[in-house]
């Protein structure tokens, strides 16, 4: 098993232990502001009713990215993980 499939995991066996489903979840990213990466993140989550806030770094190389979506499991939760995952320079918070 590859160390993002044990993330994955261990990352489902939490949720299901400490959270109720549905449920409020914030994500948060930090994306570079070289190419279209904001509207990228937008865009995967555009289709839901996500409650979505950007902030720019100071010298506005970068932009935070949190993203409140109400979920239905801890899979819904990981399935949104892996669609940001193909975006250029993407961290996970």
């Amino acid at each position: 098993m590859t160390k993002k499939e044990n993330f994955y995991k261990d990352l489902k066996t939490k949720l299901d232990e400490n959270t109720r489903f549905p449920s409020d979840y914030l994500y948060k990213f930090i994306v570079p502001t070289t190419k279209n990466q904001v509207a990228e993140v937008e865009t995967i989550f555009a289709k839901s009713k996500a409650k979505i806030s950007k902030r720019s770094s100071k010298n506005g190389k970068f932009t935070s990215v949190s993203i409140l979506l109400r979920v239905k499991s801890s899979e819904e939760v990981i399935k949104h993980y892996h669609s940001v995952e193909k975006i250029e320079g993407l961290i996970s918070l």
